[in-house]
């Protein structure tokens, strides 16, 4: 059987924002995800995503948590602060699996959950299900 995300789907409209420190999980990211044509944007860290939400609100964040500055943690609290931000769909990529960093990132905001090493199709599901909530919110 054929997974439902790998049919030819063109998200063409929609932008990704990914968030990381370590530039080759940026590169994977967009290798896992260019077979959908997203929009795809980077940020090195927790300030460069807060500015590029402001120049350009992503419908998606794939955040990592651990990066220096502004931790994922708080990149979610100011995102969700602020009204003009505060309804982006945030998917945390993250090295730390603990069930308390779990239900913290749940707690400050994010949308889903994602361990690395990431798995391909559990990346590319989830992606597919945010961008279906993207939708849905849009009609």
């Amino acid at each position: 059987m054929t997974p439902f995300y790998a049919q030819d789907h063109d998200y063409s409209q929609y932008n990704v924002l990914a968030v990381d420190d370590i530039p080759l999980n940026l590169l994977l990211v967009q290798k896992m995800l260019s077979r959908f044509n997203f929009q795809m944007r980077t940020a090195a860290n927790g300030q460069q995503a807060l500015d590029a939400v402001v120049a350009k609100k992503p419908d998606l964040i794939l955040l990592d948590l651990m990066m220096p500055g502004i931790d994922g943690f708080e990149v979610i609290r100011r995102l969700r602060a602020d009204p003009a931000s505060a309804d982006i769909q945030i998917v945390i990529l993250s090295a730390l699996n603990s069930n308390e960093d779990i239900v913290k990132g749940f707690n400050v905001g994010a949308n889903d959950f994602i361990m690395k090493p990431i798995i391909m199709e559990k990346l590319l599901s989830c992606v597919v299900t945010q961008m279906q909530i993207v939708q849905s919110k849009a009609r």
